[in-house]
């Protein structure tokens, strides 16, 4: 059964893999043997998680250096980069994200365009110029994988105050079903992740000690904000053997959120 699961002899890389989300992946893919390529604006943090990713003694390993997708020409270096230190791409997980929280009244012009430009363009473009690489790896039994991370907040309209964010997670989720209908007849797979709360730098407002998590948890329906195992066993499913089969599919990793509604509407009527 693990087999369905191992990611012995596959590479990867993961955007924004130094903290969160992406951290949490990371060594998920490692754990499982796979050589993953962890980039973020931050190279020197990202050189360090694989430094302590390595330290597992884990079948896979790391190696971690700067990339940024804000930019064509940082996108257009990370794919440089990512050729430089090697010739096989199986996996390719967008988890670079940024957000912006303002009043609607109050909300600035470049804060909606800096977060769409990464959020958005920031993953369609790497995508697109890595699909030599993900092509080649693909096949009709063993598909290359792409792994987009949205939010539930792209799916249900709670993103009160960050616009620009719900708005770019909703258009990752729309444009990761577009891809995989697209891509499917090149052998990859496109699938998106639609994380809950989770711990996280973008979180840490909410998320930092235990009291605020556990307040945060208590409005979510299974009661917790999410943990490593959730994000490792989604990214598993998705990238190993197990998951050959699946494409355009949105994977609600937010206990319960992305079902939430109001009350029985005749709750009242009835008590």
């Amino acid at each position: 059964m693990m087999d369905l699961f191992s990611l012995e002899g596959k590479t990867a890389l993961v955007t924004g893999g130094a903290t969160g989300i992406g951290r949490m992946a990371a060594e998920a893919m490692v754990r499982a043997g796979a050589f993953v390529l962890i980039a973020s604006r931050k190279g020197e943090a990202c050189a360090a998680v694989a430094e302590e990713l390595n330290a597992l003694n884990a079948p896979g390993s790391a190696e971690g250096f700067a990339g940024d997708v804000a930019s064509a020409e940082g996108i257009a270096d990370l794919v440089a980069e990512v050729k430089k230190r090697t010739d096989q791409l199986d996996i390719l997980m967008n988890n670079s994200g940024i957000t912006w929280g303002a009043e609607l009244e109050s909300f600035p012009h470049e804060a909606w365009e800096k977060v769409m430009n990464v959020n958005v363009t920031g993953v369609f473009e790497l995508t697109r110029q890595l699909l030599p690489m993900l092509t080649a790896s693909g096949s009709n039994g063993d598909p290359a994988r792409v792994i987009n991370v949205g939010s539930v907040m792209g799916e249900v309209p709670m993103g009160d105050g960050a616009y620009s964010y719900s708005a770019s997670k909703a258009a990752v989720i729309h444009l990761s079903k577009i891809l995989a209908k697209e891509l499917a007849s090149k052998n990859i797979t496109v699938n998106a992740l639609a994380p809950g709360p989770f711990v996280s730098r973008m979180t840490a407002f909410v998320t930092a000690d235990k009291e605020m998590r556990e307040k945060v948890g208590r409005d979510v329906p299974l009661g917790r904000v999410g943990r490593y195992e959730d994000i490792a066993g989604a990214v598993l499913f998705l990238s190993g053997k197990g998951g050959a089969y699946v494409t355009g599919s949105i994977v609600p990793v937010s206990g319960g959120i992305n079902v939430m509604s109001g009350q029985n509407i005749f709750a009242s009527a009835l008590s």
